[in-house]
C-alpha cells in the first residue's frame, strides 16, 4: 500500500507542477496516470482528474496572487465563458463513450502541441 501511495503522490506532484508551471494541462497528465497507476476505468479517471485539478488550481492561484501575477480583471470574461462551457461539458460527459473522450483529449493535446510549436 505504501508504494502505491508514493506513486499516487508523485503522479499528483507531476500534475500539480504541469498545472502550476504552464497554467493548464494538469488533467492531461492525470488522466493517463489515473488509468495506469490507479487502475481507474476511463470515465472515472476523467472525472477524478477534474476533482483533483480544482484544489491544484486553487493552490496555483494562491501562489500567483502572492507574487502579484494574477490578472483578475482580465480573467473575468473567460471565467464566465469557462463556467458555461464546464456546465455544458458536465451534462454531455455522461452521454459520451470513453473512446470519444480519449480521442477528443488526444486531439486537443496534439492541436495544442502543434500550435505551440508553430506559433
Amino acid at each position: 500500500m505504501k508504494g502505491k501511495t508514493v506513486r499516487y503522490a508523485l503522479a499528483g506532484a507531476a500534475a500539480g507542477f504541469v498545472n502550476g508551471f504552464f497554467g493548464a494541462g494538469g488533467g492531461m497528465v492525470l488522466v493517463p496516470l489515473l488509468i495506469r497507476l490507479g487502475g481507474l476505468e476511463d470515465k472515472k479517471a476523467f472525472s477524478s482528474a477534474v476533482c483533483i485539478i480544482l484544489p491544484l488550481c486553487l493552490v496555483s492561484i494562491g501562489v500567483y496572487a502572492l507574487h502579484g501575477a494574477l490578472p483578475l480583471r482580465e480573467s473575468v470574461p473567460y471565467l464566465i465563458g469557462g463556467a458555461a462551457g464546464g456546465v455544458a461539458a458536465g451534462l454531455l460527459f455522461s452521454k459520451m463513450p470513453a473512446r470519444i473522450l480519449h480521442l477528443a483529449l488526444g486531439a486537443l493535446i496534439v492541436f495544442g502541441g502543434v500550435r505551440l510549436l508553430v506559433c
